[in-house]
């Protein structure tokens, strides 16, 4: 009689540990933390220069914004895709639009900047 458990609980194992193997990969939200929080187009962040922001390339038309200079007097960014380049700055207070994406620098204070980054309707 032992053996015959000893075989059931066997051949029942190999099943769920397949189940497992599958069913867990599609179920994790993996693919959103990998994009980060940014990715949408609304988010609040400090940064410091050099910095990348992954972004929604089809939303957007570029997939990064990069924070290419930050002082107390200017941010400034660049982003650019498929041969096109986008590139602006602003002085703290302002905002930049590259596409349909906003950036409001919020502030700057010892080389970082806080940013508000949000889409625009069209």
């Amino acid at each position: 009689m032992r053996t015959g458990t000893h075989r059931r609980a066997a051949t029942t194992a190999v099943p769920l540990a397949m189940a497992g193997a599958l069913g867990f990969g599609l179920m994790t939200p993996v693919a959103h933390a990998a994009q980060g929080p940014c990715y949408d187009g609304r988010c609040n962040t400090t940064v410091s220069a050099p910095k990348t922001i992954k972004v929604n390339s089809r939303k957007f038309g570029f997939g990064n914004l990069n924070v290419t200079h930050v002082s107390s007097r200017s941010v400034k960014f660049s982003a650019g895709s498929a041969g096109t380049s986008l590139s602006g700055s602003t002085s703290p207070g302002g905002v930049v639009k590259l596409n349909n994406l906003k950036i409001w620098v919020k502030s700057v204070s010892g080389g970082k900047a806080k940013l508000a980054l949000y889409p625009t309707r069209y």
